[in-house]
C-alpha cells in the first residue's frame, strides 16, 4: 500500500484498461446516437448531413458498398491504433514497475 501511496507503484494499468473499453465501445456508440441530435440543432451539421444523403442517393449499388466497406474499414483501422495506443501505455507503465522492483532488489537488498 505504501508504495502506492508514495507513486513507485502505479495502478494505471486497471485504470486504463477501462478507459480503453469505454472508448472502444461506448465512445462510437454515444457519437452514432448523438448524432442525430446534433443535426437536428446545428445548421452546419445539418447543411452537411443533407448533402451526404443527396451524394449517397446519387451513388451507383458499387459505389455504396465500396464506400460502406471504406467506413468499416476506416473505423477497424481506428479500434486497432487505439488498442495499440492503450498496448504501449501499459507497458510503459509495466516497465517502470519492473524497474522498480529490480532497483528495490539490488539496493534495498531484496526487502519487500
Amino acid at each position: 500500500m505504501h508504495d502506492v501511496l508514495a507513486f513507485n507503484h502505479f495502478i494505471t494499468q486497471d485504470v486504463l484498461i477501462v478507459f480503453y473499453y469505454i472508448g472502444a465501445i461506448l465512445m462510437p456508440l454515444l457519437m452514432w446516437l448523438g448524432r442525430g441530435w446534433i443535426v437536428r440543432n446545428i445548421a452546419f451539421a445539418k447543411r452537411w448531413d443533407e448533402r451526404l444523403k443527396r451524394l449517397n442517393t446519387s451513388l451507383s449499388k458499387r459505389g455504396k458498398i465500396t464506400t460502406i466497406l471504406a467506413v468499416i474499414g476506416f473505423f477497424l483501422c481506428m479500434e486497432l491504433c487505439w488498442r495499440m495506443v492503450f498496448e504501449a501505455m501499459i507497458g510503459y507503465f509495466d516497465m517502470h514497475d519492473y524497474l522498480y522492483e529490480i532497483y528495490k532488489h539490488q539496493h534495498l537488498g531484496g526487502l519487500k
